[in-house]
């Protein structure tokens, strides 16, 4: 059985988050250089990962990089 009882004695874990920026369709289809509608629908496509907030889209840069190189690999 595990004990929720509190302990003063007990530092809690407390774990740096770091975010990493999200770029809209434009700053995203430039560095990839394809027409951001191209990307939107892409990402809508399940082509690329992509998030859709309302009408907008975002994307991370880190991800868009994993895809390039993995298409350039194949």
């Amino acid at each position: 059985m595990t004990d929720l009882s509190f302990n003063p004695a007990r530092k809690p874990q407390i774990r740096e988050l770091t975010f990493e920026q999200l770029l809209d369709s434009d700053e995203a289809a430039a560095l990839l250089k394809i027409h951001p509608k191209t990307l939107q629908k892409m990402a809508r496509n399940g082509e690329i990962a992509g998030v859709q907030v309302g009408r907008l889209w975002r994307f991370r840069a880190s991800v868009l990089n994993e895809w390039l190189e993995h298409k350039m690999a194949s």
